[in-house]
């Protein structure tokens, strides 16, 4: 049995193509799979999981998409495939009861799991890309719970306009930032590895999928950067007892 990983599908209800790719891959690819992460950024937005008694009435179509996904996580979880969900920059408001419909478990930013024979440290990525400054202010006050709290009070039509104006100034702001400032930040990562204890880290948010190859205080260590799903690409990695990750991508 094998255990999968993924992350940044961004699902949202403008990209079909994509929501019809994972529900595939959860029908043919995941079935073999005794456990499945998701790391993050799984929808696009989420602004809270009261949205899911709108269905059909949502604007967005977010909540008709939410069910439809939640519901084939559950078919697997049920099948007897673990189902862990962690949150990224885009979905850290996802809660209990999202995770209750997709039989799903929710996991903290970052944890270290045992997969295969080794431990290893799953993250979603944003914490490690500390040069950006302005976001890792935004992503201090995203996760602070009173914060969540005064967001999760408000009217869902006014959370709707938020996080499309969100989305709207995060892609503004990208657009006039360096690619290195968007990266990860190479002391970061080390540090974190060493914080944990551990040599092999996996995350995603960078859109930046490769195996790098480092070095731990004398010892050998990797990273490993999961892809984000397009129309006609998805990203995966696989991991069997005795062998290391395997990062691959797959036609959707």
């Amino acid at each position: 049995m094998s255990t999968l990983l993924i992350s940044d599908l961004h699902l949202h209800p403008g990209a079909p193509d994509i929501t019809e790719g994972l529900l595939n891959w959860l029908e043919t690819r995941a079935p073999g799979a005794e456990a499945l992460y998701i790391l993050g950024d799984f929808f696009e937005a989420w602004i809270g999981d009261d949205l899911l008694d709108l269905g059909a009435a949502d604007p967005s179509g977010t909540a008709e998409l939410a069910s439809r996904i939640a519901a084939a996580l559950k078919r697997r979880a049920d099948a007897g495939t673990a189902i862990y969900l962690m949150h990224g920059n885009r979905d850290f408001l996802l809660g209990e009861r999202f995770a209750a419909a997709a039989g799903a478990t929710l996991l903290a930013d970052p944890s270290v799991v045992t997969l295969g024979d080794e431990r290893v440290l799953l993250m979603h990525g944003d914490s490690l890309c500390t040069l950006d400054e302005a976001y890792m202010s935004f992503r201090a006050k995203a996760r602070d719970p009173q914060w969540q709290a005064q967001i999760l009070a408000m009217p869902i039509p006014e959370r709707l306009a938020l996080a499309k104006q969100l989305r709207d100034q995060s892609g503004e702001a990208n657009s006039n930032k360096a690619e290195d400032i968007m990266d990860v930040t190479p002391d970061q990562v080390v540090q974190a590895l060493r914080d944990h204890g551990v040599t092999t880290m996996i995350h995603g948010h960078t859109h930046r999928p490769a195996v790098h190859e480092l070095e731990l205080d004398g010892t050998p260590a990797r990273r490993y950067v999961l892809g984000d799903w397009q129309p006609q690409r998805g990203w995966e990695i696989e991991i069997e007892a005795g062998q290391p990750p395997i990062l691959r991508d797959f036609p959707l």
